[in-house]
C-alpha cells in the first residue's frame, strides 16, 4: 500500500476523467497502445489512490474536467453522474440526492443525507451550491454510506470539494473573462506566488453579474438575476520534507433578485375547498378562498363570530382574489408586484497540518464557518384583487368613524391608519423584532402584495484528526475522530399579506371592544415560524483496517461510533394573542401575551417550545476486493449507514404529530468491477447495489409547517461509467444508471392533496377557522355534514370536478364542531368520524421522491493539433434524466417529466496552453427542465412550487495563463 508518494504527483485527476484541453509543454499525449490519459487519483479512502484501485463507487472531476463539461455549479454536476440528482428546495435550501436518498427531511434539526465536505472536512449549512466553481483541484462524489471515513456518517454519500493548493515550485497566474446572453459577465482569476523555498501563497476568486432569466409582466423588468463574488486565499508552509501546513480563508457573497421559487402550478379547484386539485399541474393560480386569508377574511367566518359580514373581503362561495388573474403559461414569465430579494454569504476558515513519521502519518484539520441567507419574494407570484373591497373598506371606514357607538372609532382607526396609504394597501414588513404595520413598519403597493421571507444564520466549527499507516507489509490502518458544534443563531419563515393584517386588526378590534379591553389587534399580524436557537454537538470515532490476504485479495473492515446531541427553542405565531395598538414595541411585551402557548405538550402556557434529543449508534463496513489482473478489479461490500433524528417544529394549529423523529439507518450491499482494457483505450466501471432502509426521514406540510416522519424503504440499482479513447485525438465518455427506490412494507400517511384518501363516501372539510383540512368518514358523512352546516350558516357538501382525481365530496365547515357533534349524534348517521389531517393511505410500493428511474449521459471531444502549436477542441455533451416524482405520494400531479440537457462548445488553444478562446452553449435545446417540486400547505391552497434548471445560455470566453 506504499503508493502515496508516487500517486500524489499524479493528482490531476478527472472523473471518470476528461483530460485538459491544453497539455503542458513537457507532457506527451498518449498514443494508441499506451495508457490513455493521466492516472486518476482520489482520496475516497482518506489517502491518495488510483480511482481504479478504490473499492468504492466514486467519481472525480478535475478543474479541467469541470471546464470541459461546462460544470459550473452543483446543478450542472448532476448531469453527468449516475444515480445523482440535485434540486433547489423550498426554504433557501437544496437537495443533493444520491441513489434515491437526498434531503427529504426539512427543518433546522435535520442532518444532511449527503455530506458536503471541504478538503475532506464536514460543512454545515453551506452555500457552496449557490456559488460558481473556481480554482479547484477536484470534486469527488462518493455514492453510498461513508461513515467509517467521512464526517458525520451521511447515509447517501459524500461530495468532497478539494481546493487548489499553493504551488511552491514557481509563480503562476490565470485570468478568464466571459460574456454571454442575459448580459452575463463573469471573471475568474488566480495568482500563485512562492515565498522562498518553503512557503507558497495562492489567491483566487470569481465575479458574476447577469440580468434575470424571468420576465415580470407587472412592470416589464427581468428578475432572477445574479450578482455574486467569492475570494479564496491559501497558504502552504513546508517547514521540512515530512510536514505540510495549509491555511485557507474563503468568503462568498450574493446580493440580487434571485427567485427562490421559479414558478407555481395548480389545477384550480372551483369549489375553493382544496384550492388545487389532484390530477395535474396547470399554469393557473390556486383558489384563494381555500387559504387561511380566504377563510378567516370571509363574510361567513365573520358572521359566525358575530362580526358584521360586510367587513368580509370575500365570500367562501363567491369569486376569489385570483378569479380574474391570468397565469402566464411559461416558467420564465411571472406577474408580481414584489421584486424578489436574495442575500447570502459564507465565511470559511480552515487549517490543516500533516506530518509523516515514516510509516505513520498524522493529520489534523480545523474548520470554522459562518453562513447566512435571507430571501423574500411574492408568496403567490401573482397579483390578486379583493372581491369585496368596496363594501369591506367602506364598512371599515364607517366603524373608524364611530358606527359601533360613541368612542368606538379608536378601535378601528389604527387599522385604517396602518393598512391604507393613499390608493395603496399596506402589509406588515418582515422584521426580526416581530413589529409590523401596526407598529409603523409596512410595505405598500396598489393591490396589497403578499410575500414570504426565509432567513437563517449559522455558526459552526469542527476538528478532525486522522492517523493512517503506509507500511510495506500486508496490514495497514486508519484511525480518526471528529468533533463538531453547529449553531443556528436565527431561523424564520414568514408569510405576510394584506389580508392577514386586515383580519388580525378586525378580529382583534372586535374582541377587545367586546371585552372592554384596550384597542388591540391579534399578534403577530403575519405568520412566523421562528427557531430562536438550535445547537448541535456531535462527535465520532472511526477506524479502518486494510489487510492484503494474498497478492490479489484484500480485505477492508471499518467501524464507527456516532454521538449526536440536539437542542432547540422555537415558536410559531399567527394572530395568537391580543396586543394593544398603543404598544409600538415588541408584541410579546403585550399584557395579553401570557395567553399564548408555544408548547401545548407541556403543562401551562409556554413562551417558547424547548426540546432536547440525543442519538448514538455504532456502524461499519466490510469490503473484499480481488485483483483479477493489474487492470481489472472486482469488489463486494456491506456497509451500515446512520443519520441522527431531530425535533419537529411547533405547529399552529396543533395536530397530533410527534415532537421528534428518530434516526434513520441503512444496510447497503454493493458489488462492483473496475476495468481498464486495450492498454487504456477503454475504461469501464460497473456497480450494482441494494439498500434496506429503516426509518427513512421525509417531510410533509401540516398546519403551515414542515414536519418529519419516518418510513421504511428499499433501493436497488445499477451504474455504468466508461471512457473510450480510440486514438489520442478522440475522447468519449458514457454513463448510465438504473434506479428502483420505493417504500417498503405498509406505511400509512394522509395525502395533503387528497385528505379523503380516495373514499367516495368521505367528505373533505376546509376548516374556516384556520384554513386546515380534515375528513369526515363513514357511510353517513355527507348527510351528517349537511345536517350540521346550516346551523353555522354554511352550505352543504358538493362534488369536486370530475377530472380532479378526488373521489370525495367537499365542504367548508369547522372541524372541531364536526368532531364534537360526531361524538354527540354521530351514531344517528351510521357512525361518523372526523380525521385530522385526513384519511391515511398505504404508501407501499410508492417511489421515493427525486429518484429518477433512469439516467444516461454521453460526451464526445476531438482535439485537432496544428503545426504552430495551436489546437482546436470541439466538445458536445448530452444528458437524459428519466421520470421521477416530487413527493412520496406519487400520482400524475407529482410526476416530474423526463428531460434532456445538452451543452456544446469549441475552444481554440494557443501554444503551450498560454491562452484560449472559447464559444459555448448551455442547455442547447432551451429545455424547461423541472428538477423538483414542493406542495404547499392546505392553508395556502395546495399549489406546487417548482424548481427548474437554467434556460439556454451562450457566449464567448477568453483566458490567459502565466
Amino acid at each position: 500500500m506504499r503508493i502515496r508518494a508516487s500517486l500524489m504527483a499524479g493528482i490531476c485527476a478527472g472523473a471518470i476523467a476528461v483530460p485538459a484541453y491544453a497539455q503542458d509543454a513537457d507532457t506527451d499525449e498518449p498514443t494508441l497502445g499506451e495508457t490513455s490519459g493521466p492516472v486518476i487519483v482520489v482520496t475516497a479512502q482518506r489517502q491518495a489512490q488510483s480511482l481504479q484501485e478504490v473499492p468504492i463507487a466514486v467519481s472525480a472531476f478535475s478543474a479541467e474536467t469541470l471546464e470541459a463539461q461546462q460544470i459550473e455549479n452543483a446543478s450542472d454536476l448532476q448531469l453527468t453522474l449516475p444515480n445523482v440528482s440535485f434540486t433547489k428546495s423550498n426554504f433557501t435550501a437544496s437537495s443533493f440526492t444520491i441513489r434515491g436518498i437526498g434531503d427529504l427531511c426539512v427543518g433546522v434539526s435535520c442532518d444532511s443525507a449527503t455530506a458536503i465536505h471541504l478538503n475532506s472536512a464536514p460543512l454545515f449549512g453551506t452555500r457552496l451550491f449557490e456559488t460558481e466553481y473556481f480554482d479547484l483541484e477536484q470534486i469527488e462524489v462518493l455514492r453510498g454510506p461513508q461513515g467509517t471515513l467521512f464526517g458525520r456518517n451521511a447515509t447517501s454519500g459524500v461530495v468532497n470539494v478539494i481546493t487548489a493548493k499553493p504551488d511552491l515550485s514557481g509563480f503562476g497566474a490565470r485570468a478568464e473573462f466571459e460574456y454571454g446572453n442575459f448580459n452575463s459577465i463573469k471573471a475568474k482569476g488566480m495568482v500563485n506566488v512562492p515565498v522562498g523555498d518553503s512557503i507558497g501563497v495562492r489567491v483566487a476568486g470569481f465575479y458574476l453579474k447577469r440580468d434575470g432569466y424571468t420576465t415580470n409582466l407587472f412592470n416589464g423588468d427581468d428578475i432572477d438575476g445574479r450578482d455574486m463574488y467569492a475570494i479564496r486565499g491559501s497558504l502552504r508552509f513546508e517547514p521540512g520534507p515530512d510536514t505540510t501546513i495549509d491555511l485557507m480563508g474563503y468568503y462568498f457573497r450574493e446580493n440580487d433578485d434571485r427567485l427562490r421559487i421559479q414558478k407555481q402550478q395548480c389545477q384550480r379547484d372551483p369549489t375553493g375547498v382544496l384550492g388545487c386539485l389532484n390530477n395535474r399541474r396547470d399554469f393557473d393560480k390556486t383558489n384563494s378562498n381555500s387559504t387561511f386569508t380566504g377563510t378567516l377574511g370571509s363574510n361567513e367566518f365573520l358572521a359566525i363570530n358575530g362580526i358584521p359580514s360586510a367587513l368580509g373581503l370575500n365570500s367562501l362561495y363567491g369569486p376569489d382574489a385570483y378569479a380574474n388573474f391570468n397565469e402566464p403559461n411559461d416558467v420564465r414569465t411571472v406577474n408580481t408586484q414584489f421584486t424578489p430579494e436574495y442575500f447570502s454569504d459564507e465565511l470559511q476558515l480552515q487549517a490543516h497540518i500533516e506530518h509523516d513519521f515514516g510509516g505513520i502519518s498524522i493529520g489534523v484539520t480545523g474548520t470554522y464557518q459562518e453562513t447566512s441567507v435571507d430571501s423574500r419574494q411574492d408568496y403567490n407570484l401573482g397579483v390578486g384583487q379583493i372581491p369585496n373591497a368596496a363594501v369591506a373598506f367602506g364598512t371599515l371606514n364607517a366603524f373608524a368613524a364611530g358606527a359601533a357607538g360613541p368612542g368606538t372609532g379608536v378601535y378601528f382607526t389604527p387599522i385604517t391608519d396602518a393598512l391604507f396609504s393613499g390608493g395603496d394597501l399596506c402589509v406588515s414588513d418582515t422584521r426580526l423584532d416581530n413589529r409590523g404595520a401596526f407598529e409603523g413598519f409596512r410595505v405598500c403597493t396598489p393591490d396589497g402584495t403578499q410575500f414570504d421571507r426565509s432567513n437563517q444564520e449559522n455558526e459552526s466549527f469542527s476538528v478532525e484528526a486522522i492517523i493512517s499507516s503506509d507500511f510495506d507489509g500486508p496490514f495497514n490502518f486508519l484511525l480518526g475522530g471528529v468533533y463538531a458544534e453547529s449553531k443556528v443563531l436565527e431561523n424564520s419563515y414568514y408569510v405576510n399579506a394584506f389580508a392577514i393584517d386586515y383580519i388580525a386588526g378586525v378580529l382583534g378590534s372586535f374582541t377587545s371592544l367586546g371585552g372592554g379591553l384596550p384597542p388591540s389587534y391579534l399578534a403577530t399580524s403575519f405568520f412566523r415560524n421562528n427557531t430562536q436557537s438550535f445547537e448541535l454537538e456531535s462527535y465520532g470515532i472511526f477506524a479502518e483496517a486494510y489487510v492484503d490476504i494474498t497478492d490479489r485479495l484484500s480485505l477492508t473492515a471499518g467501524i464507527r461510533y456516532n454521538d449526536d446531541s440536539k437542542a432547540i427553542t422555537a415558536r410559531s405565531t399567527l394572530a395568537s394573542f391580543l396586543n394593544p395598538y398603543s404598544n409600538d414595541g415588541d408584541p410579546f411585551a403585550s399584557p395579553f401575551a401570557g395567553t399564548f402557548d408555544a408548547d401545548p405538550g407541556t403543562a401551562g402556557n409556554q413562551a417558547i417550545q424547548a426540546r432536547q434529543v440525543g442519538f448514538n449508534e455504532i456502524t461499519g463496513r466490510f469490503v473484499l476486493n480481488y485483483e483479477i489482473s493489474p487492470d481489472n478489479l472486482i469488489y463486494a461490500s456491506y456497509s451500515r449507514g446512520y443519520k441522527s433524528g431531530g425535533i419537529n417544529p411547533p405547529l399552529q394549529p396543533i395536530f397530533a404529530v410527534p415532537d421528534s423523529f428518530g434516526p434513520e439507518s441503512i444496510d447497503a450491499f454493493e458489488i462492483g468491477s473496475k476495468n481498464t482494457f486495450a492498454n487504456g483505450a477503454l475504461q469501464l466501471n460497473l456497480t450494482a447495489f441494494y439498500y434496506k432502509y429503516a426509518d427513512l426521514q421525509l417531510s410533509r406540510i401540516i398546519a403551515r409547517t414542515s414536519v418529519n416522519d419516518t418510513i421504511d424503504a428499499k433501493v436497488w440499482g445499477l451504474e455504468l461509467e466508461s471512457i473510450i479513447r480510440p486514438d489520442p485525438a478522440w475522447m468519449i465518455n458514457m454513463n448510465f444508471s438504473y434506479l428502483n427506490a420505493e417504500v417498503d412494507g405498509d406505511q400509512f400517511f394522509s395525502n395533503p392533496r387528497d385528505p379523503g384518501g380516495g373514499d367516495a363516501s368521505a367528505v373533505i372539510i376546509k376548516d374556516i377557522t384556520n384554513g386546515a383540512l380534515c375528513a369526515v368518514t363513514g357511510g353517513g358523512a355527507n348527510a351528517f355534514v349537511n345536517a350540521i352546516n346550516p346551523g353555522l350558516g354554511l352550505q352543504g357538501t358538493a362534488p369536486f370536478p370530475a377530472d380532479g382525481n378526488i373521489a370525495s365530496n367537499g365542504a367548508f365547515s369547522i372541524c372541531s364542531v364536526l368532531d364534537a357533534q360526531a361524538t354527540a349524534i354521530g351514531a344517528a348517521f351510521g357512525g361518523v368520524q372526523v380525521l385530522s389531517p385526513g384519511v391515511q393511505v398505504n404508501l407501499r410500493g410508492n417511489k421515493l421522491p427525486q429518484a429518477p428511474e433512469m439516467k444516461a449521459s454521453a460526451g464526445i471531444q476531438y482535439t485537432k493539433d496544428f503545426d504552430n502549436g495551436w489546437s482546436l477542441v470541439p466538445r458536445f455533451d448530452v444528458a437524459f434524466t428519466g421520470e421521477q416524482y416530487g413527493n412520496v405520494f406519487n400520482g400524475r400531479v407529482n410526476r416530474l417529466e423526463p428531460f434532456v440537457q445538452a451543452n456544446a462548445q469549441i475552444q481554440l488553444n494557443g501554444p503551450d496552453g498560454k491562452w484560449f478562446v472559447r464559444g459555448f452553449v448551455q442547455n442547447l435545446f432551451d429545455s424547461d427542465s423541472v428538477t423538483g417540486l414542493y406542495v404547499t400547505d392546505a392553508s395556502s391552497g395546495l399549489f406546487s412550487n417548482i424548481f427548474t434548471l437554467d434556460p439556454r445560455r451562450y457566449g464567448i470566453a477568453a483566458g490567459i495563463n502565466f
